[in-house]
């Protein structure tokens, strides 16, 4: 990597975002997934920490392409823990990271991100599938259009926009991240404007995709059947979190349902993937694109 390029003031901008958001996330309590109250799933939160910088670094470095942004940064993770814990956050993070590289900021970062994702080619998908086979995420099966098996011959977006019934992730590809602003981005502001409460903001996001979708994760691991009786479980909890005026009188009810989880191993990562993208998308939605240079 060039360090000269990677110290620009937008490229520290970006750095810095990608750090903040994974480890806001990390320090969040989100039912079922890992964080600061509670390993699980064999991982514990200094993994995390580890791979949220190795993340930073390699998506805060420009110059990059969509597909090699993800790569590089599966390889540092897995030589970092040893183990998948963030291809759902890099395979989200990396485009809205492009965007701002091209300094696509503040106002226009939604805008620039939908010129990124239509500007993936077959290369980004090439790289792409060789990040998912080196994570080798649980469930990831098989395929009978555009195996990661094999190589691509469609462009990043095409993949995705196959994938998106069955994948909440490639979802975002094919409709230009509408979950990640219209419901992740709506919840970061709300709860921030509710409560003033920073610490709590991960956890209203992580329940409102927990409540919305059947987590893809679950479904892959569990099927849909599960999966869905987890959103029902989340959905009576997000109720009960967004009428609290004090979040953290939720903190008995919320740290039950993770020890719930955890003890059939069922981990939502879907949804601690889309809280992290919406809570980069927050930040880099508030930088004065001017000013970043």
């Amino acid at each position: 990597m060039n360090a000269a390029r990677a110290m620009t003031p937008r490229a520290s901008l970006v750095r810095e975002a990608v750090a903040a958001a994974c480890i806001a996330e990390l320090k969040a309590l989100k039912p079922g997934n890992v964080h600061v109250f509670a390993d699980g799933h064999g991982m514990t939160v200094a993994d995390f920490r580890k791979s949220s910088q190795v993340t930073a670094e390699v998506l805060g470095t420009p110059g990059l392409s969509v597909g090699d942004r993800i790569l590089r940064a599966v390889e540092a993770t897995m030589q970092t823990v040893g183990c998948n814990t963030n291809l759902g956050i890099l395979l989200l993070c990396a485009p809205l990271a492009q965007a701002a590289h091209l300094g696509h900021l503040g106002p226009g970062l939604r805008a620039g991100l939908k010129r990124v994702l239509a500007a993936l080619d077959v290369e980004d998908a090439r790289l792409a599938y060789r990040a998912i086979r080196r994570a080798d995420p649980a469930g990831l099966g098989a395929s009978d259009r555009f195996d990661v098996a094999e190589t691509p011959r469609v462009t990043l977006l095409e993949a995705m926009r196959e994938a998106q019934g069955r994948d909440r992730i490639a979802a975002q590809y094919a409709n230009d991240f509408a979950d990640v602003f219209g419901l992740g981005l709506v919840r970061f502001r709300d709860a921030l404007s509710r409560w003033n409460r920073p610490e709590w903001v991960p956890t209203a996001v992580y329940l409102g995709f927990l409540s919305r979708f059947p987590d893809s994760h679950l479904v892959r691991s569990f099927g849909v059947e599960a999966a869905e009786r987890v959103r029902r479980r989340a959905a009576v909890l997000d109720r009960q979190f967004q009428e609290s005026r004090d979040p953290a009188a939720m903190r008995g009810g919320l740290m039950e349902f993770d020890v719930e989880l955890k003890a059939c191993e069922q981990n939502p990562g879907t949804s601690a993937d889309l809280t992290v993208a919406s809570l980069l998308a927050a930040r880099l939605a508030d930088i004065d694109e001017t000013a970043a240079g």
